[in-house]
């Protein structure tokens, strides 16, 4: 950053809870906010939280929310300065962001060159590499061509893990546990990676049975500093989705807290890393080594987790940072600390293989009372979509300690009146009382082998 940025007006390029979030930490600092919104959300809170709102076009994503060039015509039609992705739809798209840069339009994220090189999975392995980051055993770039795959493959050793190189939320991902199935499986990947991203390209790396998945939250102000916080643990997941995240993890030691922020630091400084920004790893707690995986160049969903912990506003950091402004002072002495879980209420049915289930909220109120935090844009009589993500809240629970979290996260989920649509509020009543999930005997498939098989994405 060699000029200090300055802007008054934001595109809220994003709908639903993140898009109201962010307009209000606007509304707080004196910026002015444009929303957008598809037909399908056109009686959605973030329109009239807004200073202005523009329909950008019909629910189908393609034609609304991840139409670019509708975007950047959006901004500069209402003279913004300014755009917020949120997470999710274009946050990530390295493209997007060069538009905005040749239009005058600041994108509230990191850098073109960051988001294309973290976005490339095999790149930001690379890189990871280079600034001595431990990685897991894989391939060194992507593939196309389902023998070079198969190569690298025989050389890693099976079981192996297929990933999209542009993937994300679970698509364009099998595990293959025989030699014999490796090609069917690698063209079903391919295939699923370029019918949802437009990019076939196929990583390999050595498969874990059984590991948490770590991720630190780190924010850098592009110019080489960064601040790194305590680890997330989001092992509970259903075909790679996160459904539940905690911090601290019950199963990191002090010891291997160093080690993780000291390799996400090191990740984050050496790429010159600006805004929010989420550093994954896997856990295996068999061995007691972790691995990176990806970088999220975004603010996360979970990052609600962080927050409460430390008293920061993430969302308010993001804005500060794409103003030029000095990363935060930290006073760990002084922060809440003690224990975090964010629930995910989605719209399924949970009871039926979590099949998504819009239709309308005949009754919400939502749970209220020390340590909970209710974070959504949704309200009584609204028509939830069936085009788009099924996330309808995140419920943040804050305790001293684990228990306190669990015990306060039953009272909770008890009292969290939903009524009209099937949701996961009843999911999670029944997870926190599982066994495995209490004394910390989960990893990121429990749930697809011990709960809910369902034949996982493996051959």
């Amino acid at each position: 950053m060699t000029n200090t940025p300055c802007f008054n007006r934001v595109l809220i390029a994003n709908r639903g809870e993140i898009a109201l979030r962010a307009i209000h930490v606007c509304q707080r600092l004196g910026i002015e906010t444009v929303a957008v919104y598809s037909t399908a959300d056109a009686t959605s809170q973030h329109i009239w939280s807004a200073d202005r709102a523009l329909c950008i076009g019909p629910p189908p994503a393609q034609n609304s929310y991840l139409a670019a060039l509708s975007l950047i015509h959006v901004a500069n039609q209402t003279r913004c300065n300014a755009l917020y992705p949120g997470y999710g739809f274009l946050s990530e798209n390295a493209d997007f962001a060069k538009q905005c840069a040749e239009n005058d339009i600041k994108f509230i994220g990191p850098s073109v060159d960051t988001l294309r090189k973290m976005g490339d999975k095999a790149e930001a392995r690379k890189i990871a590499i280079e600034l001595g980051v431990p990685v897991v055993p894989g391939s060194d770039s992507a593939y196309l061509d389902v023998g070079e795959a198969k190569s690298t493959a025989d050389e890693v050793g099976y079981p192996v893990l297929l990933k999209a190189r542009a993937g994300g939320g679970g698509r364009g991902i099998r595990i293959v546990k025989q030699e014999a199935a490796f090609n069917s499986a690698f063209i079903q990947a391919f295939r699923e990676a370029e019918a949802t991203f437009n990019d076939g390209a196929i990583y390999i790396e050595r498969f874990f049975p059984a590991v948490r998945h770590i991720e630190i939250q780190v924010i850098g102000d592009g110019q080489g500093n960064s601040l790194e916080f305590d680890e997330r643990d989001c092992s509970v997941q259903r075909r790679h989705q996160k459904l539940v995240e905690e911090s601290p993890s019950p199963v990191v030691s002090k010891d291997l807290r160093r080690q993780l922020l000291e390799a996400a630091a090191k990740l984050t400084q050496g790429i010159g890393y600006e805004g929010a920004g989420t550093i994954e790893f896997i856990f295996d707690t068999a061995t007691g080594h972790f691995f990176f995986i990806e970088m999220n160049t975004r603010i996360q969903v979970e990052h609600p987790v962080t927050e409460v912990r430390t008293g920061l506003d993430l969302i308010e950091i993001q804005f500060d940072i794409a103003l030029g402004k000095s990363l935060p002072k930290l006073d760990v002495n002084n922060m809440p600390g003690g224990h975090a879980i964010e629930f995910r209420i989605n719209a399924e049915d949970w009871q039926q293989g979590f099949q998504p289930s819009p239709g309308n909220l005949n009754a919400w109120c939502a749970p209220k009372g020390t340590g909970i935090r209710v974070d959504t844009s949704v309200y009584q009589g609204q028509h939830i979509s069936p085009f788009y993500d099924s996330m309808i809240a995140k419920l943040i629970i804050h305790g001293c300690d684990r228990k306190e979290a669990l015990e306060r996260a039953r009272d909770a989920l008890s009292n969290f009146q939903c009524d009209g649509i099937p949701t996961t509020i009843g999911f999670h009543r029944m997870l926190i009382e599982q066994e495995a999930f209490i004394d910390n005997g989960v990893n990121t498939r429990w749930l697809d082998t011990d709960l809910f098989p369902t034949g996982e994405t493996e051959v």
